[in-house]
Order: C-alpha cells, then sequence, then structure tokens
C-alpha cells in the first residue's frame, strides 16, 4: 500500500482515521482466489449465503463485520480448514490457481503449503525457534538449505534481529508479540502464495498490533494477504480492498478500501461503519 493518505479525513470519512488509497504505481492485480456461489453449512446453520468474490493477488484484503457474519468460516474455506470440522458442508466453489479447490483430487494438507494460516491467538510448538519454523520445511521434505530458509523467513517476519541468538530458545518463551511474529514466519517459510489470518493482532498490545500492521504490509509486496478483523480503524490502515459480511453470512459491498469507508453504497454498510449497529 501506499504511504500517501487519502484527502476525505475527518468529518467527511465514516471513521475516525485516516484512510489510507491502495498504490498507483503497483500494476493491476491478477485474481489471486475467487468464491462462486458459496454456501457453507454447520448442520442445519447456514454460515455462508451465496458469496461471490474475486481477491486479488499481492494485495491485502479485510475481511470486516459484526460477530458471527462468517467472516472466519470464509477464510477457512479458502484453505479448506473447514474440513476438519465433521458438520460442516461446502456448496459452491472455491478457486485457486485456477482449479476449484474442493474438487476431488485436490489434496488439502498440499493446498495449505500453498495457503498459509495465521491464528488469532499465537500458537507456537513446544520447539526451538529454529524448529517452530522449519517444520513446515521438513514435512514437505524440502531438500534446500533450511537453515537458510529459516533465516529468510525470520528477516521476513521482522522478527531475525530480536531471535538471532536464541534459535535454539523455547518459541514459547517470547513476547506474545513475537510468537505471532513466529507463527506468520513458520506460515510463510514453505513459500505459499496466500496466507491467510484471522485476526492476528486481536490477543495483542498495541505496540505489538502495530508491529504486526506493518509487517503486513510488507508481506503483501510478496504475498497475497487476506486478513479477518473486528478493528474497522486496523482495516482502513492496511488493507486496499475490504469486504463486509453482515448477518447471515452475506457478503453485502465489496470494494477498494476507501470506497468502503468514506462513500459505501449500502446503507448497512455505512450504519456499521459508523457503530449504528453490529
Amino acid at each position: 500500500m501506499s504511504n500517501t493518505s487519502s484527502d476525505t479525513t475527518g468529518d467527511e470519512s465514516l471513521i475516525t482515521t485516516e484512510v489510507e488509497t491502495g498504490s498507483t504505481q503497483r500494476t493491476p492485480a491478477r485474481t489471486a482466489v475467487a468464491a462462486r456461489d458459496l454456501n457453507v453449512y454447520y448442520g442445519d446453520e447456514q454460515a455462508i449465503d451465496d458469496v461471490t468474490i474475486e481477491i486479488p493477488e499481492k494485495r491485502v484484503t479485510a475481511l470486516i463485520g459484526p460477530s458471527g457474519c462468517g467472516k472466519s468460516t470464509f477464510l477457512r474455506c479458502i484453505n479448506r480448514m473447514n474440513d476438519m470440522i465433521e458438520v460442516c458442508r461446502v456448496e459452491g466453489d472455491v478457486e485457486f490457481g485456477g482449479k476449484n479447490v474442493y474438487d476431488d483430487d485436490v489434496d488439502p494438507v498440499a493446498l495449505r503449503r500453498k495457503i498459509g494460516m495465521v491464528f488469532q491467538k499465537p500458537n507456537p510448538f513446544p520447539k526451538s525457534i529454529r524448529d517452530n519454523v522449519a517444520y513446515g520445511l521438513k514435512i514437505q521434505g524440502y531438500d534446500g538449505d533450511v537453515d537458510e530458509r529459516v533465516e529468510e523467513s525470520l528477516k521476513a517476519a521482522a522478527l531475525y534481529e530480536e531471535v538471532k541468538d536464541q534459535l535454539d530458545s523455547s518459541g514459547l518463551d517470547l513476547s506474545g508479540g513475537q510468537q505471532q511474529r513466529l507463527c506468520i514466519a513458520r506460515a510463510i517459510a514453505p513459500d505459499p502464495e496466500v496466507v491467510l489470518m484471522d485476526e492476528p493482532t486481536s490477543a495483542l498490545d498495541p505496540v505489538a498490533a502495530s508491529k504486526i500492521e506493518d509487517l503486513i504490509d510488507d508481506l503483501a509486496e510478496q504475498y497475497t494477504v487476506i486478513i479477518v478483523t473486528h478493528n474497522m480503524q486496523q482495516a482502513a490502515r492496511i488493507s486496499d480492498r475490504t469486504a463486509v459480511f453482515l448477518t447471515g453470512g452475506r457478503l453485502v459491498e465489496y470494494d477498494d478500501t476507501p470506497k468502503i469507508f468514506e462513500d459505501p453504497e449500502e446503507q448497512r454498510v455505512e450504519d456499521y461503519i459508523t457503530g449504528k449497529f453490529g
């Protein structure tokens, strides 16, 4: 994203933070992930209702909306994490690399190497910092220099300088913010194309959250980043595109982030952003 702020701020904006415009220097983005007529059910309860969306490559796309509106469910559909929920049923297509990820010949484990995930609460393994980052590489039989890739991943996660002298120490000994950056390093070590983030800063203090936000902006130079957040100011600061889910698992509006926060098409979206409901 560009560091240039929009001219529309203050009373003209629907939120009390400056909204950054998408970079005019980036080339037009190809579609990285596309959902077509996606419906998701937990037993008899419908969590996602007929969602169709195209998410651009190497951009930050934020998913916002009230609790229970289907944001995290949609995120987990992209790399088939919902397969682990026995009562979950998915109808429709989620396309990645021109392929429906729910086709019978798609290996979910191989898919997750291409579409990594970072969860709300940092979840490092009870292993050394080095082994945490190298975990995915060893699982996939990586035949390159593992230590070199670990270092590259920690640097990309803006953590290497803080831990380079303690790589054999437990990842559990790190602070919460460091643990989350370690989890990001672990997610990007296998060199995915897409990184999913489910409220990655909600359990962190403001300083640690700010570091993650800066990191997300950097990661979008190399990866497609899709983030669920309840923090609308955060979505405005870090995302290029924003999707607004409201009750019933419906995608109500999806557009460039400045458009969503400054001049949404839907009255329901304006009401949500301004705090009239949600």
